[in-house]
């Protein structure tokens, strides 16, 4: 036997095929695992050690991938979004457990996975949701490696299905202008207008306050996201990201429309007939003065391409029109990633390249440029 110090535990030959590591757990149980090699007892004994010594559940070897996800996910809930819980249970559920719930989570190999994703996809799913059903196994896994649970992150091993771009859909100048001039009486004329000059998200709009509103400074300040959460009902969430947080200029055509649009939210407030909350602050309110659903919104933004004579575009295209406008006309990238709210000005360019090809082809004509003239 291998002699340790108090509490290292402890690693010895069980027989001629196995070695054995031994370690007492803080309620005074010992639990030992079997290995092969003394390499491969002396991994799993410091991965319990590790365990161990951060409070986390040790694996008997017996822990199915079904038990180890539903707990992952009980720890994960108060670290995840409201929306991105939900939306990990549910790949959970429909999608991991059904085929690998009672596979041991430490037998757990690469063809369980490439098995299970070619099992997705012949049931129907398309490559982008089995590539995010990856990319969850793949997080699981890795905090059960820092968990010291697991030795490697098998999902590292594995190729999910390549997805292929989808195509970007966007709103030509011309059209947007088409756009704001047909729907310039309606009731969220104002929304259309700042949705495209801003390229700020749908729940960033939904969720903007007229105290974040500077008129007279011409900017507006995003500080959180409105969200539908299943069983809760819209939530005002704080931003995903430092670079979520941030000041946006207005435009002088988005100033105007929002000074409209606050004077006629003042005469809904006095028509409402005592319905309107007090302390309702929402910019783009409801009838009532509640924040605006945003399913009801997507339904308002395609009544308002139909009124002109528009092709069907989801809410969301209106970001990517902004942000192709921008990036066209010369706008700095960095300028254009800070404005989007993007975490870097990687995720901009990586999202607009074909947008951004001009500018590549200016800057090898100014490196030709600078030759020439030497």
């Amino acid at each position: 036997m291998t002699r340790r110090g108090h509490g290292e535990g402890s690693i010895y030959r069980q027989n001629d095929k196995l070695w054995a590591a031994a370690i007492t757990l803080p309620n005074g149980r010992r639990q030992i695992f079997y290995a092969p090699t003394r390499t491969e007892a002396a991994a799993k004994l410091n991965s319990a050690l590790h365990a161990r010594d951060a409070g986390v559940v040790i694996p008997t070897g017996r822990e199915t991938v079904g038990a180890f996800f539903a707990r992952w996910l009980g720890g994960a809930q108060a670290q995840l979004r409201p929306r991105t819980w939900q939306r990990y249970e549910q790949l959970v559920r429909l999608q991991v457990v059904p085929t690998l719930s009672q596979v041991k989570l430490t037998a757990l190999a690469p063809d369980d996975l490439q098995r299970l994703y070619a099992h997705l996809l012949q049931s129907g799913l398309s490559p982008a949701s089995v590539h995010h059903t990856h990319m969850l196994i793949h997080r699981a896994l890795g905090q059960g490696v820092r968990w010291g649970v697991l030795s490697r992150n098998v999902a590292d091993l594995v190729d999910p299905p390549r997805v292929a771009r989808a195509e970007m859909r966007t709103l030509s100048a011309a059209q947007v202008g088409q756009l704001l001039e047909a729907t310039s009486a309606d009731r969220m004329a104002a929304l259309w207008v700042v949705a495209v000059t801003t390229g700020m998200r749908q729940g960033e709009l939904l969720g903007l306050q007229w105290r974040n509103v500077d008129l007279e400074g011409r900017s507006l300040q995003v500080v959180g996201s409105l969200q539908p959460i299943k069983g809760e009902g819209l939530q005002f969430l704080e931003p995903k990201t430092a670079q979520s947080r941030r000041r946006v200029q207005l435009v002088d055509m988005a100033v105007e429309a929002l000074k409209t649009h606050r004077a006629k939210q003042l005469q809904d407030r006095l028509q409402s007939g005592g319905r309107w909350p007090a302390d309702s602050d929402w910019v783009f309110a409801n009838s009532v003065g509640g924040p605006l659903d945003p399913f009801r919104t997507r339904r308002l933004f395609w009544a308002a391409l139909k009124a002109a004579d528009l092709p069907a575009v989801r809410f969301h295209d209106l970001r990517h029109t902004a942000a192709t406008l921008m990036l066209s006309r010369g706008v700095h990238p960095k300028v254009a990633s800070e404005m989007l709210g993007h975490a870097t000005v990687a995720v901009t360019l990586d999202l607009y390249s074909h947008v951004s090809e001009p500018m590549h082809r200016s800057a090898a004509e100014a490196i030709e440029a600078a030759i020439r003239e030497s």
